[in-house]
């Protein structure tokens, strides 16, 4: 989906994924997703370049595993920035700079891939495994 270079653009990707996942993911998975995304999208708009247009392109990926588990990619794209993104010490009263540590201590893991055109961050949600009925101890 393409959202606009502004703050509400992150409140539609919000929606939108919401929307489109709830039925798809449990609704604590939904919510780190959610959180994610929102995070991504303020970024973009925050320290990055728009696309062409005065965009941010979102999207998401979900994936079955063998043992029937969702791995989900989310991946926002923009103009790119000066300065990647990093992780950056914050004091504990700062009122900003904990973004990227709220990606990484709800994703499994997080990146930035750039090209020519400008750069995707991207976060990725390891499978979420439901309990085997043979391993839940007995009542």
């Amino acid at each position: 989906m393409v959202v606009p270079h502004h703050a509400t653009g992150a409140r539609l990707a919000r929606h939108r994924l919401a929307d489109e996942l709830a039925a798809l993911v449990s609704p604590a998975r939904l919510a780190d997703l959610v959180a994610v995304l929102a995070e991504l999208v303020g970024n973009a708009v925050r320290h990055a370049e728009p696309l062409p247009g005065g965009v941010v392109r979102v999207a998401w990926r979900l994936r079955a595993s063998s043992d029937g588990g969702q791995a989900v990619q989310l991946r926002v794209t923009d103009g790119g920035s000066v300065a990647g993104p990093l992780i950056r010490p914050s004091a504990p009263d700062a009122v900003d700079g904990r973004g990227l540590h709220i990606v990484a201590g709800l994703a499994s893991r997080w990146g930035v891939e750039r090209d020519g055109l400008g750069q995707s961050v991207w976060a990725e949600f390891d499978p979420v495994r439901s309990a085997r009925p043979d391993l839940v101890p007995a009542g």
